[in-house]
């Protein structure tokens, strides 16, 4: 039997900031799971009590197929595991060819986007990669406004121009703050750029990549046993950062956010976190989460929902 839905309270700063917040990216490194294995993994995590965190399930275009059939062969058409509504929301990410891509989607939303043997599931979001304006509103010609779309674009350059370009096309942006090596970790001045431009743009966006933990920290950059380590971003780091400055804070005050070390300066509490001074009310909280911060991704759920566990923040 599924554990019951814990409800979003409007005044809890913790479900403000991360409700529906953390997409699973399984499929995806350093966790690289097998398709049936992700599959496992996501229903229990729609079973679980946690489930109000949980966001879309990330696969890409290609293995859209291989999706159905896992789930089909996974999982029992009568469980509850498949969540209150049955249905499973994905994002999809798109390799080089996106005209081929949107038809892949296409093609599954006409087998699988109802309910007909039990499990079906709908695609609600495409991320992409674009690296210039005119790539931005090429892509955005052949991917239909239906689903949320995310950008993903490079954080060397103009980014101010590549926002405004995915803002014009009424899409959103997606950052990448990591990887399995820690030169793929982009510096604080480049994601508070990014971050500054989505602001200022009035541009959603996600992050992905490397946003295991609620803190930054040195921590193993991948499951190895004999793992190099690297420092990592805090997801509380990066949507707490974007919350400063849509209140209003400076790019300055952002970057010391992104490069905060000490989770006690991080306070929870009644309808409000602070840190160092400066304060976050829940509705700002909410008001972030609506207007920028959309999601971040990981390919682990339970890694960031233990670390606030253990945070005391669950």
């Amino acid at each position: 039997m599924s554990a019951p839905v814990r409800r979003a309270d409007r005044r809890d700063p913790v479900q403000a900031l991360l409700f529906g917040a953390v997409d699973y990216a399984g499929l995806f490194p350093p966790a690289q799971l097998d398709m049936p294995g992700a599959v496992a993994e996501y229903a229990s995590y729609l079973a679980s009590e946690d489930r109000w965190a949980l966001g879309w399930l990330v696969v890409p275009a290609a293995r859209l197929e291989e999706l159905a059939s896992a789930a089909g062969e996974l999982i029992d058409p009568q469980a509850r595991s498949l969540g209150e509504d049955r249905c499973w929301t994905l994002s999809v990410v798109f390799g080089g060819d996106v005209a081929a891509d949107t038809d892949r989607v296409r093609a599954f939303q006409a087998r699988h986007g109802d309910e007909r043997d039990g499990w079906f599931a709908q695609v609600q979001a495409i991320e992409l990669r674009a690296a210039t304006p005119d790539a931005v509103h090429a892509a955005m010609r052949i991917v239909p406004d239906e689903f949320e779309r995310f950008v993903e674009i490079p954080l060397a350059g103009d980014v101010r121009a590549m926002v405004r370009a995915i803002g014009a096309e009424h899409a959103s942006a997606k950052v990448r703050t990591g990887g399995t090596t820690a030169d793929a970790f982009p510096s604080s001045d480049d994601v508070v750029r990014f971050l500054a431009a989505c602001v200022a743009e009035d541009v959603p966006f996600k992050a992905t990549a490397g946003l295991h933990h609620a803190v930054r920290g040195s921590y193993p950059l991948t499951y190895a046993p004999d793992s190099a380590r690297g420092t990592m971003y805090g997801f509380l780091n990066i949507m707490l950062a974007a919350a400063f400055l849509g209140a209003g804070e400076s790019d300055a005050t952002a970057r010391h956010v992104l490069e905060e070390r000490d989770s006690s300066a991080f306070e929870f509490e009644d309808a409000a976190v602070s840190w160092r001074g400066r304060r976050l009310s829940v509705d700002q909280l909410a008001h972030s989460r609506n207007s920028a911060i959309r999601s971040f991704g990981s390919c682990s759920f339970r890694e960031p929902i233990d670390d606030l566990a253990s945070l005391g923040l669950l």
